[in-house]
């Protein structure tokens, strides 16, 4: 896993497709999905700490550039 659109597809596994038109709220949803697949023991630790790393990374990104644009 190394993007999240690889993210995407893990997700998409259980049956969750999130888009709701802007990339942070998008990222922030898929973390909550990703964190109760980790609490229902649905996917295993390597796999959530890595996606949670892919997707917390992106956030950050997303919000610098929205701070540049302010």
């Amino acid at each position: 896993m190394k993007t999240v659109y690889d993210v995407q597809q893990l997700l998409k596994r259980f049956g969750t497709i999130i888009y709701v038109g802007d990339r942070l709220a998008d990222l922030e949803l898929m973390e909550e999905e990703l964190k109760e697949l980790y609490r229902s023991q649905l996917i295993d630790v390597k796999d959530y700490q890595m996606a949670l790393f892919i997707l917390r990374h992106e956030a950050q990104i997303e919000r610098e550039k929205r701070m540049k644009k302010e």
